[in-house]
């Protein structure tokens, strides 16, 4: 449908925020990848190609991510041929674990999986480290700055799940301990558009171009990553 009244858009600008695609934070010696360089695997660079072509119509003026490898990798397979240049931010990175040696063996289940659960709060620590407090605090303070630039009108963020889930809970004006039953799964599209007042519509949540029926994809991403970290052992 033709807009013949532009003044309904309101200055609305439409941002693709994307969870880099599938990893293996273990190798196959079980032995754990630094989370700042651990790469995609095979399902992950497949996840980043579907995207990009899904994303291949769309008249990208930005891109940023965060500085993780995982992040930047696929946000580079995006932007193949399109001669943008990706822009980083640490502010993106993904929440940081503590130690996984200081939980008790007995508590590592319920630790993973209620990760992101019902009780979080400002004060809870992500496996013991980051407190969710300041993962939106940063998150949060990069996203208004760059939702305030006004030279974009179509903006690709690569980010993380607990990073996504920070910004699309802001957009959705519902409260932390909300953001665990919204799912990031690898490689997934979201798209929210802003507009000049810096008011946002949500209009696609956890899009996955590689598997839209999300066949197979039945466990969380952190029950994933515990049973990766319990085969590990």
């Amino acid at each position: 449908m033709e807009i013949t009244d532009k003044s309904l858009l309101n200055g609305r600008r439409r941002l693709y925020l994307m969870r880099h695609g599938e990893v293996s934070y273990f190798d196959d010696e079980g032995r754990p990848h630094h989370p700042g360089t651990v790469p995609l695997n095979s399902d992950g660079e497949q996840q980043a190609q579907a995207a990009a072509r899904a994303l291949a119509d769309i008249p990208l003026d930005r891109a940023v991510s965060s500085t993780l490898l995982r992040s930047t990798a696929t946000a580079e397979a995006v932007l193949a041929g399109r001669g943008l240049k990706l822009e980083t931010r640490q502010e993106l990175c993904e929440i940081q674990p503590g130690r996984l040696a200081d939980i008790p063996p007995e508590s590592l289940k319920q630790v993973f999986i209620g990760a992101f659960g019902r009780t979080i709060s400002r004060a809870s620590r992500f496996l013991g480290g980051e407190t969710f407090g300041s993962l939106e605090d940063r998150v949060l303070t990069c996203f208004r700055e760059l939702v305030a630039e006004p030279t974009w009108r179509h903006m690709l963020i690569v980010a993380h799940g607990g990073v996504n889930r920070v910004i699309l809970a802001h957009a959705l004006n519902i409260d932390l301990p909300a953001v665990g039953a919204v799912e990031q799964d690898a490689g997934c599209i979201n798209i929210i558009d802003i507009d000049d007042q810096g008011r946002s519509l949500v209009r696609l949540v956890n899009h996955t171009p590689a598997n839209p029926t999300k066949v197979g994809i039945e466990l969380t991403t952190m029950e994933r990553i515990y049973l990766q970290y319990r085969r590990s052992r």
